[in-house]
């Protein structure tokens, strides 16, 4: 099993999450658990901006300490995207999550779309959640480089038939946990399809931490795997 640290985590919340009040969200135990399972940076969205306010949870995002933000647009207010995207974008922000099925909000819904090519048209990286057989069609045949957060291994097939022709087509490995999905992905597509991810402090740390860390993989597709192919991304925004 490697001990190498693990470069970023695509996939961290903080803040509040109502639903599971007892969990600690705060920026500092959250910060805590990436330390201690050997996570050096993370990509973190406050929820408040999931479950409130956008404006209100992009403020909170942007006064983390240690962290590299990930701003959020409320879908149902999509009129307001265009204001939310271009203060993030003024913040230095490079990455928005879209928290699609928590928002009641679907992939073909025209508010959807809307804040999808607001992002993409700034050249941000999408965080999308969701799952994949439906959410991928607003950034398909677009060069779109986009981060999917949700991909099963059950849904391994369909993912790699997307990435075959969408280049900018990154899975989080979170519910890649079958034992050979993230090895097959990179067998068939390459590692720079690939991101880590966990969902800390929403999911267990540990079983993401530790499929990632008996992987299958040279040294070269696990330093991308575990933060490569993110650093990638938001180095061409």
């Amino acid at each position: 099993m490697r001990a190498d640290p693990i470069d970023i985590d695509c996939d961290v919340l903080c803040g509040s999450w109502p639903p599971r009040a007892e969990l600690d969200f705060s920026w500092p135990a959250v910060r805590a658990r990436l330390d201690a399972a050997g996570i050096e940076n993370a990509l973190a969205c406050s929820g408040r901006g999931a479950w409130f306010d956008d404006a209100d949870g992009n403020a909170e995002t942007l006064a983390l300490d240690n962290a590299i933000p990930v701003g959020t647009v409320n879908l149902r207010n999509a009129l307001r995207a265009t204001a939310v995207l271009d203060d993030l974008q003024a913040a230095g922000v490079r990455a928005v999550r879209i928290f699609g099925p928590l928002q009641g909000c679907e992939p073909h819904f025209p508010g959807y779309r809307h804040v999808v090519d607001g992002i993409l048209g700034r050249g941000m990286v999408p965080l999308v959640e969701g799952d994949l057989r439906h959410c991928w069609q607003p950034f398909a045949d677009r060069g779109a480089r986009v981060v999917f957060l949700d991909v099963h291994a059950y849904h391994l097939a369909d993912f790699i038939l997307l990435a075959r022709r969408e280049p900018g087509f990154v899975a989080s490995t979170r519910l890649l946990n079958a034992p050979d999905s993230i090895e097959t992905v990179v067998g068939e597509v390459g590692a720079s399809h690939l991101a880590f991810g966990s969902r800390t402090p929403l999911h267990d740390t540990s079983p993401s931490v530790l499929r990632m860390r008996h992987a299958r993989l040279s040294d070269v597709d696990w330093t991308a795997v575990t933060g490569g192919t993110i650093r990638s991304l938001l180095e061409k925004t």
